[in-house]
């Protein structure tokens, strides 16, 4: 009787899911949709892929963030907002490294122990992205503030070591 109580129990909760899976899962319903969704419309989709039983502000609360996240935009739809994703997978990686980045104090020793954890493959399809040519487009925004060369003439600067 105990056991049975337990499987019970156990039934009408969703198992504990990772940090961000909701949200990813959200993001990839707006995406397929290809339109605007409501949270209404997003929730009935998440019940459709059995992503267990949410409530309704769990779903508006998720559509919120990722809409001040910058990955959703919202439009006025009745008294709701409907959202529409605007970043795709590639973009969202490069935004959650961006935000890391800018939350460190130290970014040369980020970008220092970053580089130094690469595999020689993405060492080099990093070097390839920076180019020679890394020099002569200048950061204007400010944020960047990667050097161009160190005094070895080396792409990316002391933060690229050689392997």
């Amino acid at each position: 009787m105990e056991a049975g109580r337990e499987d019970t129990a156990g039934a009408g909760r969703a198992a504990r899911r990772r940090s961000g899976e909701l949200s990813s899962l959200v993001l990839d319903v707006l995406r397929r949709a290809g339109r605007a969704l409501t949270p209404a419309e997003v929730l009935g989709e998440l019940n459709d892929l059995g992503a267990g039983p949410l409530a309704y502000t769990t779903v508006v609360t998720i559509l919120s963030r990722l809409h001040t996240q910058g990955y959703a935009e919202r439009f006025r739809s009745g008294r709701a907002y409907a959202y529409l994703a605007v970043a795709d997978p590639v973009l969202l990686a490069a935004r959650r490294m961006r935000r890391m980045l800018d939350g460190e104090d130290d970014r040369d020793a980020v970008l220092a122990s970053f580089v130094h954890t690469l595999s020689s493959r993405d060492e080099r399809l990093l070097r390839d992205l920076l180019g020679p040519d890394l020099g002569e487009d200048e950061d204007t925004d400010g944020t960047d503030g990667i050097p161009s060369s160190d005094d070895t003439g080396r792409p990316g600067g002391p933060g690229l070591p050689d392997r």
